[in-house]
Order: C-alpha cells, then structure tokens, then sequence
C-alpha cells in the first residue's frame, strides 16, 4: 500500500504521544494524566486505521481502474474489521 505524507504523520505523531507516556509514568504522573493520554492515543490510532482503509478503498479502485465488485468488497471488508 502506497502511504502519503498524512498517514506517515499520524503515526509519527502517536509514537511521540506514545513516547510522552512513558516520560509521564517514568515521571510518575498521576494516572489520571496517564490515562488522558492513552485516550488521545487511542483516538489517534482510530483515526489513522480509518485514514489508512480509506486510502486503501481508493487505492484498489485507481489501480484496476474500474469498479469490480471484489475489489471494493475486499476493501469494504478490511473497513469493517477496522471498525
């Protein structure tokens, strides 16, 4: 799969959140901290593996150049496990 600069972004961007968790348990933040952050990780993550099926979905359609059934039942089904 081709990924463009966004999603290269995005989970750069939650390996630095991911990073800061660890500075706020090694700094013994209290889990309320901790837990807003796992949190806005979580939501990060959501939002990149909607952002990846998505590019995947018109991926397949651009690369057969056409709108075979198969092709977008495979990309549909890799939307619906991410849910």
């Amino acid at each position: 799969m081709k990924c463009d600069t966004a999603i290269i972004n995005r989970i750069k961007r939650t390996h630095g959140q991911m990073t800061g968790v660890l500075n706020l348990i090694n700094e013994e933040a209290t889990c309320e901290e901790i837990i807003m952050q796992l949190k806005a990780i979580k939501s990060s993550i959501e939002k990149t593996i909607g952002l990846i099926t998505t590019t995947n979905l018109l991926q397949k359609i651009e690369e057969k150049n056409d709108l075979k059934i198969e092709n977008v039942d495979e990309a549909l089904a890799l939307l619906l496990k991410s849910i």
